[in-house]
C-alpha cells in the first residue's frame, strides 16, 4: 500500500501560528493524539525555544477517510513554542529517550496581558509546563501524511 499524500484529501500541510489565547484550542484539537517518544522534546535556554517533533492524527482528514472507506492518516509535524523562559515535567523522565508520550492537551493560562504559562498535558499524568513571555506557538507539517499503523482514529470513549 502507498503513502497517503495531501492531495488525497484535497489539502496541503498544515502551517499554522498562534500567537493569542483563543486560537489555542483549535491548535490543542489538531495536537490532540499526537505521539512522540520522548528524545524528541527539546528545550533550547539559549534560544528560548521548546520543541517537538510529533506524530500528529490528521482530524482534519479523519471524516474524508471514514467516508471514503480508506485509511486514516499520521504526519509528522513539528511544534515550536518560542518566548519559553523555563521548562517543567511532571510524570515524564527525560532521560527516558524511548517512553512514548501521547499529547492530550495544550492550555495556556495568562499571568498578565502577555506572558503565562502553558501545559502540555499528556496520558498517564504527565505534564510539562512552560513559562512564556507570550503565547508563541508553530505548528507545521514536514513530512507526508502515512496511514496510522492502527489503522484507527483515536477513541477516547471509556
Amino acid at each position: 500500500m502507498a503513502d497517503a499524500k495531501f492531495e488525497d484529501g484535497d489539502d496541503g500541510p498544515l502551517r499554522l501560528l498562534v500567537q493569542g489565547a483563543e486560537d489555542l484550542s483549535v491548535a490543542s484539537a489538531l495536537l490532540q493524539d499526537a505521539v512522540l517518544p520522548v528524545s524528541e522534546l527539546r528545550y533550547d535556554r539559549k534560544r528560548r525555544s521548546f520543541g517537538l517533533l510529533v506524530n500528529r492524527f490528521r482530524w482534519e482528514d479523519a471524516e474524508a477517510a471514514r467516508k471514503a472507506g480508506r485509511g486514516f492518516e499520521r504526519v509528522r509535524c513539528l511544534v515550536v513554542f518560542d518566548g519559553v523562559l523555563s521548562a517543567k515535567t511532571q510524570g515524564i523522565d527525560p532521560k527516558s529517550g524511548k517512553t512514548i508520550l501521547s499529547l492530550l492537551s495544550v492550555e495556556f493560562a495568562a499571568k498578565d496581558d502577555l506572558s503565562g504559562r502553558v501545559t502540555l498535558n499528556f496520558a498517564g499524568d504527565g505534564a510539562i509546563a512552560l513559562e512564556v513571555e507570550a503565547l508563541d506557538l508553530r505548528i507545521e507539517d514536514v513530512t507526508k501524511p502515512y496511514y496510522a499503523p492502527s489503522r484507527k482514529a483515536p477513541d477516547h470513549r471509556a
